[in-house]
Parts: structure tokens; C-alpha cells; sequence
């Protein structure tokens, strides 16, 4: 007789443990599906995004200009700013026009990147993959040419040396001799006027040697805001982590006219130098009205490179094309094609697409340094929101799920007190009836 009145009250005892137990793994399975589901999601959707072409570091190399010296490492690439230099649109890939422009770029021009800007303004005017990371070739000569002016006197003589016309061997050469003694101020007009290793060196070697020269054109370069230039030969020769971008040299350049020794350089067509005339030899300076600086040159990797610039209706524009081909289109024909684009779209007063800076902005952490120091805190609430919205939250909230489960202990306790008594009352009939028995 016992035995039956016990049952019901385990079966309860039993079915309050099932609910209690139910209820944590159905909140556990909840929260991990959940969990599961949210980094899915965020893996699908947090994907880095496709980049721009070139957007870390230039082209792959072509020949071996660019191998590192033995038991040296690679360069790693520069970092990529968090935010465009110049304003938002500059960070897209392909072409950057105003959404008033009347026509369409000229179909000549096949340069990888290219900018057009306005040197007074700092304006940009129009562009294509202005930030992708490119070779400059000889037209790094401008950042030489610029620190060599600032850290030396434009006055300041140079005796050539056979290790300045030797560095120029197996390369093209403006032609100077050993011996010849001229200013810092003809050497930067010659080096303007004609790609050549031999005056960069000999300007390398004035400034303190090509090490020192380096540092003083990647520091200027990062103070300009130039984040995508880095120099590894002064004068543009490929080396290993050569890199620049199209807006990057039109920074430079506007910040190099600023000077009045650079400016009066740039507008030289010819220079004589101890016999020695040295002419530019871009067709752009002599069939283009209002030109007023050209420089086209080329490496392997670098492929075809121009910067020219020019005076119009009171404009003066500067465009800069990288990586450039000539089979078609010459590149100081692409260049004037580009100049008269940029001269109609100032005239229209188009909306530029953004701005060549002043100096560095302020640096902020890159997308993926940022994402790679937050993730522990973010996967923590990752996890955390999974769980807020799990079933069993949105039905008992963070402070109700506590006290149902308290709640559920304490019916259970009382279960369990019930069986105790029970049993006990149990024991009590079979012990009376027992003495009955023996009575």
C-alpha cells in the first residue's frame, strides 16, 4: 500500500529535475545556435571586401631591379590610411569624375592612374585610381630636386666625380663629366630637363650620401600627406619597395611650385653646363600653349610615366599619369588631351572630387589594425548578444530566467519534503500496525 502513494510524488520530483534541466540546455542549445548563426553571419558580411588594384602595393615586378640585397628582407608594403588622403571618393577604384563633368575622359589616355588637379587650389579635379600604389620612375626627381633646394643653397657648388658618372652606366645619363663644377641650382634644372642617373647622384652624394638622401625624401614625403610614396633610388631607378601614386606626385609637385628656386627650375626649357646644353626633349612644352613643365620617363617596371603642367584662362593645372603605354598615343599627347579636359571642366566649374592636402592628416589605425585589436571585444559581445537574443531571454529576460529557475529549485525542494514526509508517515502506519499485530 505504500508504494503507491510514494509514485506520484517521485514521478513530480522527477518531472520538476526534466523542466529544470530542459530549460538549461534548451537556453545552452539557444545560445549557440544563436552564437553560431551571429558569426556566420558576421563572417559572411565581415569578409574583407575586394581591393582596389594595387591598392597595398604596386604591380608585380617584371625583371629582378627590385630583388632586395643578399640577407636583406623584402620591404613589406606601407600601410594603407583608415581614411582616403584627399577625401572619400579618392579611395575608389577606376575612374573619379563630377558628377558635372559634360564629357567623358579622353579615350587617349591609357594610363593605369592618373590625376588631374589645380596647383593654386589643390583641387582635384578628376582622377582614375588616384591612390593606387604605381612606380614613379624619373619623376621622383621632383621630391629630389625639392629637398635638395631646402637643405642645400640653390648656389651651393658641386664638383662632378667619375663615381657620379659612373652610377649613370647601363642607364640613361644627362651627360656630365668628371670634373665639372657646377651649382645645386643647374644640377636640379638638368635633372628636370632629362631622365639621367648621373645628376641624381651627384645631388644624393651633396645631400650626404644616397642613405641620408632617402630619408630626407621619404620624411618630406610623409610630412606632404604623399602616404603612398616610398623612395628606394633618388632618381626613380626601380629598387625594392619603390612605390608612389598618382596623387602622391601631384602633392609633391604642387608643395615643390611653392618654392620660387623649384618654380624658376621647372620653367627652364634648356640649361648649358660646362658646354654641355641639355634640352627637354617632351614634345608637350613646344606644342602646348600655356605649358609650363614636362617631364616622360620610363622603366621596366614603372612602364611609361608623365607629369606636365600648364597656365589657362587664369587655371594652372598639373597632371600626373602612371604606368602608362605608347603604342598608340604618346604620352605627352595623352597628357594634353588630359590638360584640355581639365581646363574645360575648370571652366564649367565642376565639383572636384577632392583635395591635394597640405601636410599629413592625422593618423588613424587602418580597418584591419583596428579590427585585429578589437576582436577579442568583439567576439565577447558577439556572444553576449547571442544570448540576448536567444528564445529563452527574449521569454525570461536576464532577470526573470534567474528567479524562474530559483523558483523551480524551491518547488522542487518542496517536492522532495513531501516524499519525506510521506515515507515518514508510511513508516508510522507499518509500525502501529505492527504493534497492533503483536497486542
Amino acid at each position: 500500500m505504500p508504494l503507491p502513494a510514494r509514485r506520484p510524488a517521485a514521478a513530480l520530483v522527477m518531472a520538476l529535475a526534466s523542466v529544470v534541466t530542459a530549460m538549461f540546455v534548451a537556453t545552452g542549445s539557444a545560445v549557440a545556435a544563436t552564437t553560431t548563426t551571429t558569426s556566420a553571419t558576421a563572417s559572411s558580411t565581415g569578409a574583407v571586401p575586394s581591393e582596389c588594384t594595387n591598392k597595398q602595393s604596386p604591380p608585380a615586378a617584371e625583371d629582378d631591379a627590385e630583388q632586395p640585397a643578399p640577407g636583406t628582407p623584402a620591404p613589406t608594403p606601407l600601410p594603407v590610411p583608415a581614411d582616403p588622403v584627399g577625401g572619400d571618393q579618392l579611395g575608389k577604384c577606376g575612374f573619379v569624375l563630377p558628377p558635372d563633368a559634360a564629357t567623358a575622359p579622353p579615350s587617349e589616355v591609357n594610363a593605369a592612374s592618373w590625376v588631374l588637379a589645380d596647383l593654386d587650389t589643390g583641387a582635384v579635379l578628376a582622377a582614375k585610381d588616384p591612390h593606387a600604389r604605381q612606380r614613379p620612375a624619373a619623376l621622383i626627381k621632383v621630391l629630389l630636386a625639392m629637398v635638395s633646394l631646402q637643405d642645400l643653397k640653390p648656389s651651393t657648388p658641386v664638383v662632378i666625380t667619375q663615381e657620379d658618372v659612373d652610377a649613370a652606366k647601363g642607364y640613361s645619363a644627362v651627360g656630365l663629366q668628371a670634373g665639372a663644377r657646377l651649382t645645386v641650382a643647374q644640377l636640379v634644372q638638368a635633372m628636370l630637363l632629362k631622365p639621367g642617373n648621373d645628376v641624381p647622384h651627384a645631388l644624393a652624394r651633396t645631400l650626404g650620401g644616397i642613405p641620408k638622401t632617402l630619408d630626407l625624401m621619404n620624411a618630406a614625403a610623409k610630412q606632404m600627406g604623399a602616404l603612398d610614396t616610398r623612395v628606394a633610388t633618388p632618381g626613380g631607378l626601380d629598387g625594392p619597395g619603390m612605390s608612389t601614386s598618382a596623387y602622391d606626385l601631384a602633392v609633391i609637385y604642387r608643395h615643390a611650385m611653392q618654392l620660387p628656386a623649384f618654380a624658376e627650375a621647372a620653367g627652364v626649357k634648356s640649361v648649358t653646363l660646362s658646354g654641355l646644353t641639355v634640352k627637354n626633349a617632351d614634345q608637350l612644352l613646344t606644342t602646348y600653349t600655356g605649358a609650363i613643365s614636362a617631364m616622360t620617363s620610363n622603366t621596366t617596371d614603372a612602364h611609361f610615366t608623365n607629369l606636365s603642367s600648364a597656365a589657362k584662362s587664369g587655371h594652372r593645372l598639373v597632371a600626373v599619369l602612371l604606368r602608362g603605354e605608347q603604342q598608340q598615343y604618346a604620352m605627352y599627347r595623352q597628357s594634353s588631351k588630359l590638360l584640355d579636359w581639365g581646363f574645360a571642366l575648370s571652366a564649367a566649374n565642376a565639383h572636384p572630387v577632392g583635395q591635394l592636402v597640405d601636410q599629413a592628416p592625422p593618423v588613424k589605425p587602418s580597418a584591419s589594425s583596428t579590427a585585429s585589436s578589437t576582436t577579442g571585444t568583439t567576439d565577447a559581445a558577439g556572444v553576449q548578444n547571442a544570448a540576448d537574443r536567444s528564445p529563452m531571454y527574449q521569454a525570461f529576460g536576464n532577470v526573470g530566467m534567474p528567479l524562474t529557475i530559483l523558483a523551480l529549485v524551491v518547488v522542487l525542494g518542496f517536492g522532495l519534503m513531501v516524499v519525506r514526509k510521506r515515507r515518514a508517515r508510511a513508516a508510522r502506519a507499518r509500525r502501529l500496525a505492527a504493534q497492533a499485530n503483536n497486542g
